[in-house]
């Protein structure tokens, strides 16, 4: 290490609150996006937006994509453990790709175990918001999104950056 450039430890403590305030700013535009679609779809038929593209209000008591209804507990439970061990991972880690994916896959589980909580007549029973339908493919929300994209990255950097890593 040269003068002036930071320590390891130093790298890696400025990303955990990068990969906190990516999960923090997807839980927040989820959570805003789930009130709009209850506060405006709710008993209304479908709206069209673009394309094959319509906002189209569905509670979903599953995982992303509608998969494992009924499994909501279990679901929950299991988001909730993927999310500590991913912020516990990335605080070793001094990869932004890394921190950036972590806070999207942390901050889409959240928003989802969200809806689980206060979202249904008991501890875990809530059923998930999803909205956004593009009629050929299942209805999802922004947390789903984010999820999906944070893996894709993961994917990526296991393919590409994790070398560079270890190099």
């Amino acid at each position: 290490m040269t003068e002036g450039e930071p320590s390891a430890s130093e790298r890696t403590r400025s990303l955990l609150p990068l990969t906190l305030l990516i999960a923090a700013a997807v839980v927040v535009v989820d959570q805003l996006t789930k009130h709009w679609a209850v506060s405006n779809l709710a008993g209304a038929a479908p709206r069209h937006v673009i394309w094959t593209l319509q906002w189209n209000l569905s509670f979903n008591s599953g995982m992303a994509f509608s998969r494992g209804q009924g499994m909501g507990v279990v679901i929950g439970l299991i988001a909730l453990v993927v999310v500590v061990v991913i912020i516990g991972a990335v605080r070793t880690n001094t990869d932004r790709l890394v921190a950036v994916a972590a806070g999207l896959v942390a901050g889409g589980a959240l928003g989802n175990v969200v809806d689980r909580l206060f979202r249904g007549d008991g501890l875990m029973r809530g059923a998930v918001i999803d909205f956004i339908d593009f009629q050929w493919f299942p209805i999802f929300n922004v947390a789903d999104m984010a999820v999906n994209v944070g893996g894709a990255l993961f994917i990526i950097w296991s393919l590409f950056g994790a070398r560079k890593a270890t190099a």
